[in-house]
């Protein structure tokens, strides 16, 4: 079935003197989503899952795991229906995922299984066994390549530790060159420096895609652990908070007024917001002088999923994301992250 079928169509009539001109739109949508701790029971040989066995701190086990993921492909499958009922996201990159496994459990969930979801997944060194992916509708996106650049530690004395990489995806959506990169970069309980290494080098995947071909366009997203305003974002990577000041080829992070001018944010820590969950987008996606001309994918909107079931409705932690787990009660939740939706807009020629 071709992918046209499942999109919803946007009309804008445009008049002149003599006659009226229909123009058809369709709208595709591309999301991010922290999965927090999607384990299964059995212990990774080499990897500290201890915590997520049914003898572990958290009394991982088949009950607890089978209610993740049927939470999990609930989120999922609603990510971009808001707009796109029924239809939801070409792709969506996640973080948190512990192997394969677990993977090809997640997509056999009714809720995706139905739209025929896959997955791209290459098993990285961190040592807790948590990777990222990227979960995909090949009705609407088609995969090249994939490959995983690991994060590499510019200190001698840090070459030791190994952390989540880089997942990077090339593919056509809309009929268009796309690159997918996949972060989760270093946690909070390591310096902004860490996380500002990761940003230069992401910085620097995004350079090579663009050398290769000048077309391509490019999304990064992950939990960056940082705010957009924070140095890995701002500076190291370079992302600009408004669209007048992003150069050719570099970088738009939209979230950053979501943050600071609207006050919303993907996860609540000490009483306030945070918007680590990012979606940052190369400069040819943007209509940067407003004209209007969608004759190539363009940025549309941008959107926090924010879904009733998704938040914490009473007690202790009433109005924050509802996570699996907290204070060593089993919530039965999502994750302590909420998903984050960008949109897209192209011209049907």
């Amino acid at each position: 079935m071709k992918a046209i079928f499942f999109l919803l169509f946007f009309t804008i009539i445009s008049f002149d003197i003599t006659f009226a001109q229909e123009k058809k739109f369709s709208v595709y949508a591309v999301g991010f989503y922290n999965l927090e701790n999607l384990f299964d029971t059995i212990h990774d040989e080499g990897k500290n899952d201890y915590q997520f066995l049914p003898e572990g701190s958290y009394r991982w086990n088949g009950l607890k795991y089978t209610h993740k993921l049927n939470n999990l492909s609930r989120a999922l499958s609603d990510m971009g229906t808001d707009v796109l009922p029924n239809v939801g996201c070409a792709f969506i990159g996640v973080s948190e995922v512990e192997n394969s496994h677990v993977l090809d459990d997640l997509v056999q969930m009714p809720s995706l299984a139905k739209r025929g979801i896959k997955y791209c997944h290459v098993e990285g060194l961190d040592r807790r066994g948590v990777d990222c992916a990227l979960l995909y509708n090949p009705h609407l996106f088609s995969v090249t390549s994939v490959k995983l650049y690991p994060y590499v530690y510019e200190n001698v004395s840090d070459s030791a530790k190994a952390t989540r990489g880089f997942l990077t995806v090339t593919g056509k959506l809309a009929n268009e060159p796309v690159a997918v990169i996949v972060c989760h970069l270093p946690s909070r309980f390591s310096t902004s420096y860490y996380r500002e290494q990761g940003g230069r080098q992401v910085k620097n995947i995004k350079d090579s895609l663009l050398k290769a071909d000048k077309n391509i366009k490019i999304f990064i997203m992950g939990d960056m652990n940082d705010d957009p305003f924070d140095k890995s974002m701002s500076e190291a990577l370079d992302a600009k908070r408004d669209i007048k000041n992003v150069e050719k080829n570099g970088l738009y992070n939209p979230w950053w007024n979501t943050l600071v001018k609207d006050g919303n944010g993907t996860l609540f820590y000490n009483g306030s917001w945070n918007l680590f969950d990012q979606i940052i987008i190369s400069e040819n996606l943007l209509d940067k002088n407003n004209t209007k001309n969608y004759k190539t994918l363009k940025f549309m909107k941008h959107a926090i999923v924010k879904r009733d079931y998704l938040i914490q409705q009473d007690g202790k932690y009433k109005g924050s994301p509802k996570r699996t787990t907290a204070g060593g009660v089993w919530l039965d939740g999502y994750s302590d992250h909420l998903p984050v939706v960008v949109y897209l807009i192209k011209e049907q020629l």
